[in-house]
């Protein structure tokens, strides 16, 4: 086991050496690297109060739960209403329907709800402390049809585990990444099959409290797994800059990955772009809105290597420049965690789509095709091919 620790972390160390030693671009990537560890140092306090706060706040609420459950003091009637009332926007889709009283502990409940919501409401005011008896004069509906009280409002999810969260609070996070360290470590102890379950189980559990998406997400399962948006002001008419970004062709010129994109016709196009291993991907997509000089919009085709679509919008600044707007939602073919992976390479979509953007702000501002741009690489790398 050491001696394979020792290759992962010899091979590790020279990937991180050639990435940031690289004569191109190694000075800008340390420098992002230094300006990333600055970031995260100013942001460490606030994360460790918030983290602090939500588990004390967690450790008070636990207490308080058990001492009600094991006090034997009766809540007023107004407080024990007001507790039931708490509980009711959390099951049911309205609420405001739905009158309480109590006497007791006794409490009666009259007014509308809906049959698929009346269990979950029962529950959970049965489990409202100081709720002794539920008199249920409810009137049940299959369907809101009809009933003025019951229009409008929204589905209410039953309550999950906070593990079962789309989003995790900090104290989850904590927990989470510290028993999925344990694991791993175990993992490294020794070698068994279970062992090696665990691990991954571990390794799984930190991958998802450090980035904070639910599983689908971070597998790539779920549709959208990553959202951009950028904006950028351009010295140039919007007919101009629109003209620019229609002609697809000139992509390569600004965009450092884009390798070539082809017109098909009839808002078809085809694209070649360098992935984060080196490998490249194509795909068609397909133009969905076109509004000149003010709106162009597109998405993958169906049965595409990369799901994804977007929209860039075009509006004019009173001094007459451009400022565009580019929103972009993808689906990368490793998910959320093969994205984290690809930007801890220097294949990170957001900083790059910010680069590419300043690409083009240049070259059309200035006329002057950037020189760091898939197509100047491509000629460069053809010419040094022929020589």
């Amino acid at each position: 086991m050491n001696r394979e620790l020792r290759l992962l972390s010899g091979a590790g160390l020279g990937a991180a050496l050639m990435y940031f030693l690289d004569p191109e671009r190694g000075r800008r990537r340390r420098a992002l690297l230094r300006d990333k560890l600055i970031s995260a140092k100013r942001k460490a306090p606030r994360a460790l109060e918030v983290t602090a706060r939500d588990l004390r706040n967690r450790a008070q609420g636990l207490v308080a739960e058990a001492a009600a459950k094991v006090t034997c003091d009766q809540p007023p009637d107004e407080k024990l209403v007001a507790r039931v009332r708490s509980e009711l926007g959390k099951v049911v889709s309205h609420p405001g329907a739905i009158e309480v009283s109590a006497d007791r502990g006794r409490v009666q409940l009259t007014g509308h709800v809906l049959a698929d919501e009346l269990d979950d409401l029962l529950a959970a005011v049965s489990a409202v402390p100081g709720v002794r008896e539920i008199d249920n004069q409810l009137q049940v509906h299959q369907s809101p049809d009809h009933v003025p009280a019951l229009q409008g409002g929204k589905p209410r999810r039953k309550n999950a585990l906070a593990f079962m969260k789309q989003n995790w609070p900090p104290a989850v996070r904590v927990l989470a990444a510290a028993v999925g360290v344990a694991l791993i470590i175990q993992n490294l102890k020794r070698r068994t099959v279970t062992s090696r379950i665990l691990g991954t189980v571990g390794l799984s559990l930190v991958a998802r409290s450090a980035i904070n998406k639910d599983m689908k997400r971070l597998v790539g399962f779920a549709p959208d797994a990553i959202d951009i948006q950028k904006s950028i002001n351009i010295d140039a008419p919007v007919e101009r800059v629109f003209a620019f970004w229609t002609n697809y062709e000139n992509f390569p010129r600004f965009m450092s990955n884009v390798v070539e994109v082809k017109d098909l016709g009839d808002g078809r196009s085809h694209w070649v772009v360098m992935g984060p291993t080196g490998k490249s991907v194509e795909w068609d997509a397909v133009v969905t809105e076109f509004e000149p000089n003010r709106v162009l919009a597109w998405k993958t085709v169906a049965g595409s290597e990369v799901e994804s679509h977007g929209s860039v919008r075009f509006e004019t600044n009173p001094d007459g420049s451009t400022r565009v707007d580019v929103k972009l939602h993808y689906t990368p073919p490793a998910g959320v965690l093969g994205h984290v992976v690809a930007k801890l390479f220097g294949r990170d979509p957001e900083t790059e789509m910010e680069e590419d953007l300043m690409r083009m702000k240049s070259y059309i501002e200035t006329g002057v095709e950037p020189h760091d741009a898939a197509s100047t690489e491509s000629s460069q790398a053809r010419a040094a091919t022929a020589t």
